[in-house]
């Protein structure tokens, strides 16, 4: 069983963390992000996810918090947490693990349904309209 290591950081350390030690091994976008403070909504989030975190029996996953934040950062708090992540359609269920620390939620709900393309060439149903003269 390995352990988590986030640049160079064990997941324990990581929950220690204060907001700017954070910000200095996140990437740019996510630094100048945090640097603008964290907002109302993305607080309240979070506070849900505390909420549920406490209220699961020892041993036993939380139960999942619903979001349409799908522009927050994962920060280490939220890990071990079900976030439901709106797609547009519905809620995509998500474990939060430690390797997403730093990226969007909305990276792991998929917005789109990827294309699954059918045969080559023209199908027998479309051969009837081009019929020669």
């Amino acid at each position: 069983f390995r352990k988590f290591i986030f640049r160079g950081i064990e997941l324990d350390k990581l929950l220690d963390l204060t907001n700017d030690e954070l910000m200095d091994l996140v990437t740019c976008r996510a630094r100048r992000r945090m640097s603008r403070g964290l907002r109302r909504k993305p607080m309240a989030l979070i506070k849900r996810l505390r909420q549920a975190k406490k209220e699961a029996p020892p041993g036993e996953k939380p139960r999942g918090v619903k979001t349409h934040l799908r522009n927050m950062i994962i920060v280490p708090e939220m890990i071990g947490s079900i976030i439901g992540i709106y797609n547009g359609k519905m809620f995509c269920g998500v474990e939060m693990k430690p390797e997403m620390i730093g990226m969007y939620l909305g990276e792991f709900a998929i917005t789109y349904k990827p294309v699954r393309h059918g045969r080559p060439g023209v199908s027998a149903a479309h051969q009837t309209r081009f019929i020669p003269l």
